[in-house]
């Protein structure tokens, strides 16, 4: 076997969990094959580079080997090899969420604690909340 069809290995190289997984991200145009975007019936072969977006990522690949059938994940691992600088971006992106904010202490709406109840039932009382300004137009006189 010297040629693959690409959306049939991104499938056994364990990079989408099913065929039409990969056929799917491939119709996305989300991965090209030497720098074209690539069809699913796009044959690939060893030597070629294949370059992925994964959510905010885009992993570039180069593909060792040849496999029509899924296997285990360690050799899932020996069908491709991972460039220098998709390492690097990878590798930069976990140190960026990992130095990012704890997503729940940016949480500003929601149901309110007891505490911010009580505020905005103190606020309440000390602010006229019943003649508050509005944006609809006072009703016009009958007088024409």
């Amino acid at each position: 076997m010297d040629r693959l069809r690409i959306d049939k290995w991104l499938w056994a190289a364990r990079f989408f969990k099913t065929r039409s997984l990969a056929a799917e991200e491939i119709g996305k145009n989300r991965v090209q094959v030497n720098g074209d975007v690539a069809k699913a019936s796009r044959e690939v072969k060893p030597g070629d580079t294949v370059a992925m977006r994964m959510g905010p990522l885009t992993r570039t690949v180069t593909v060792r080997g040849l496999s029509g059938q899924r296997g285990p994940a360690p050799v899932a691992q020996q069908l491709y090899e991972e460039t220098a600088e998709s390492l690097a971006a990878q590798a930069a992106f976990r140190e960026q969420r990992r130095a990012g904010t704890e997503p729940a202490l940016a949480i500003e709406q929601g149901r309110p604690t007891k505490r911010d109840r009580r505020e905005l039932d103190g606020a309440r009382q000390h602010a006229d909340w019943d003649n508050r300004w509005s944006a609809s137009l006072p009703p016009e006189d009958d007088e024409r």
